[in-house]
């Protein structure tokens, strides 16, 4: 494993392995290129390849191996954007079955929302009266009971823009742009209400509240116009005051996607320089092969780059090794230095995080920042310059803590009870930033085995607190950036064995239980992306690399001899390194649940060479890692 890990490094100290997601963003990427009028044939045949090649038998498109059947928006979204780049037809046999599927499933309007957005924007779909999100609510202070900031700032970026064009009822039709209207079955759903999601009390009344500003505001004599452009402007500075180095919003292909669309609803002209700058980006995120091309929804190269610094550390590469030199001023470079949107919740913090992004410099998060230190804490016992980054990094991450005692991955205590509640598609999973037992887990573990930080602290004891309070029933934890229950048990089980409670303890032994339980009969561990979007456990029926080191390593953290599931699992990693077909290209990440999920190209190398590397030095036994 080391041999090909540092094979795979750059020039400039950094890895970067693909992060891949479906093919949402290939469709993003050839609505653009058709839209803006950008004639680069390579990278549309390259696109649109790889979304013909992930085509099911029966017409469809899945979000993930196992999905049953099909997922009705990623088959609408693939269809449309082959269409569009002219290389397929509706009249090839293929086509006709993605929209047989399609049609039978509930048609254009049982889309979801991003869907029912990217064909509103090309005419396909009409806008409705009012978008669920008035541009006036950028007026209100944050003081208020609803205010813009009580979104998260990854919903942010992705919900100006949309506040914008759906609000100037925006839309960009061309000869070239395919007609849908045969895809409808029944009537119409506006984009940003999600029909299927029960409609509480609570949400009726967040709705009312919402609906009230726009009926307040036209109820101002001369004012309602004045005010609406006050707005949109605002949203518009807000974008570009947010726009990184490369050209994209926030580093999301998804959110600058929506950018561009609503410059353009804003005037901006096809060519105008932060378009074309925007596009530059974009174009820099595609991962080539010699056969397709993939628009990465970000790339990973800060948080690869991290974790296979520690990784490489932990398997016995000295600091001083050439490679981990270059890697490590790589990660020193990539501290951000100023202030971001995390500073309106925890204004007295000084920056010091880190991002996930190689262009992230203004979106720190707590798992970047933890995977950061760690790859750099054995260089800090030695180097001042390294040890002061790492303080900085520390006293950073210990201020982002929430105030129920778990850790957020973005911005500080942004948890809204009513935006949680709001009958908006996501308002629930991906418009807050609530404590997760994965990042208080991973946090956790950090402070106690980097830090010096257990037990004994205010801090540790809060969060420790918290997480016993999110246990599941079955001893599990859910995890939400990870697939998903044995992401956070993992998480969860090595942060506490690391600040210090006890491996006798009930809540540890219910969760090692639970681990066992679940062991496949190879050795290995495997969960379904459908337990991210049920919230329960859903055993995958084969093994995964990434989870079965994470079991691995779990358990490692809690027995102090090998125990029998232990060693069935290492013997599972070791057998199957070298494999590759369906189970190492899984996605076990976790983006939007119910919609974006990620295959990290790198995880099949990181978390082995972690649970194996654990599992020499805890227990004393050699393994082969080159």
């Amino acid at each position: 494993m080391q041999t090909v890990l540092l094979q795979k490094q750059a020039q400039d100290g950094s890895w970067r392995f693909c992060l891949e997601s479906g093919t949402l963003t290939d469709t993003h990427m050839i609505i653009l290129l058709r839209t803006l009028g950008i004639h680069d044939e390579e990278l549309m045949l390259g696109l649109a390849n790889r979304i013909a090649g992930k085509q099911q038998p029966n017409g469809a498109w899945k979000l993930y191996t196992d999905e049953a059947d099909g997922n009705l928006s990623a088959t609408i979204d693939s269809y449309f954007a082959l269409l569009f780049s002219g290389y397929l037809k509706k009249t090839d046999p293929r086509m006709e079955m993605a929209k047989s599927f399609i049609r039978a499933n509930g048609g254009l309007n049982g889309a979801n929302m991003l869907t029912k957005i990217s064909t509103a924007l090309t005419g396909q779909y009409q806008w409705p009266q009012h978008f669920m999100v008035p541009v006036e609510l950028t007026l209100l202070p944050p003081t208020s009971p609803l205010s813009f900031y009580d979104f998260v700032g990854y919903a942010r970026v992705h919900l100006a823009p949309m506040m914008i064009f759906a609000d100037r009822k925006y839309v960009f039709h061309n000869p070239a742009t395919p007609d849908l209207s045969d895809l409808y079955v029944g009537p119409a759903i506006s984009p940003g209400i999600y029909p299927h999601r029960r409609m509480e009390q609570f949400a009726q009344d967040a709705q009312g509240f919402l609906a009230s500003i726009h009926s307040f505001v036209r109820t101002l004599p001369f004012l309602p116009s004045v005010l609406r452009e006050v707005s949109l402007r605002r949203l518009e500075t807000y974008i570009l005051e947010r726009i990184e180095p490369d050209g994209t919003l926030y580093t999301y292909s998804t959110s600058t996607f929506f950018m561009i669309f609503a410059l353009l609803a804003q005037g901006y002209p096809l060519q105008h320089p932060k378009i074309r700058h925007a596009m530059q980006g974009l174009q820099a995120a595609v991962y080539r092969t010699s056969e397709d091309a993939h628009l990465q929804l970000a790339t990973s190269a800060v948080w690869d780059t991290a974790l296979l610094t520690y990784a490489l550390q932990h398997s016995g590469i000295e600091s001083s090794h050439p490679s981990l030199q270059r890697s490590l001023k790589y990660l020193l470079g990539k501290q951000q230095t100023t202030y971001g949107d995390w500073k309106i919740r925890n204004p007295h913090a000084a920056p010091g995080g880190w991002g996930f992004s190689d262009q992230n410099t203004m979106n720190p998060d707590i798992d970047d920042t933890t995977a950061a230190l760690r790859a750099i804490s054995m260089q800090a016992k030695a180097d001042q310059t390294t040890a002061a980054a790492w303080k900085r990094g520390l006293d950073w991450l210990m201020t982002m803590q929430n105030d129920d005692g778990g850790w957020p991955a973005f911005e500080k205590n942004t948890n809204s009870a009513v935006i949680r509640q709001l009958p908006i598609e996501g308002s629930d999973t991906v418009s807050i930033d609530p404590s997760s037992a994965d990042l208080t887990g991973r946090t956790l573990e950090f402070l106690g085995n980097y830090a010096g930080i257990r037990m004994n602290h205010p801090q540790v004891q809060k969060a420790v607190r918290w997480l016993l309070s999110e246990q599941r029933p079955d001893g599990s934890w859910y995890g939400r950036w990870g697939i998903a229950f044995l992401y956070g048990t993992w998480a969860a089980l090595t942060g506490m064995m690391a600040v210090g409670v006890p491996a006798d303890s009930e809540a540890v032994q219910k969760a090692v239980s639970w681990l066992i339980r679940n062991q496949n009969e190879d050795g290995g561990w495997g969960e379904s992306c459908k337990s991210d979007e049920k919230q329960a456990y859903v055993a995958l029926g084969a093994s995964t690399p990434s989870q079965t080191a994470w079991a691995v390593d779990a358990l490692i953290s809690v027995f102090p001899k090998p125990h029998p599931a232990v060693e069935r699992g290492i013997q599972y990693l070791l057998q199957f390194k070298d494999r590759h077909d369906w189970t190492t290209a899984y996605p076990t990440g976790g983006g939007r649940p119910g919609g974006i999920y990620f295959a990290y190209h790198s995880y099949r190398w990181i978390w082995p060479l972690l649970a194996l590397s654990h599992y020499r030095d805890k227990y004393g036994t050699n393994q082969p890692y080159s």
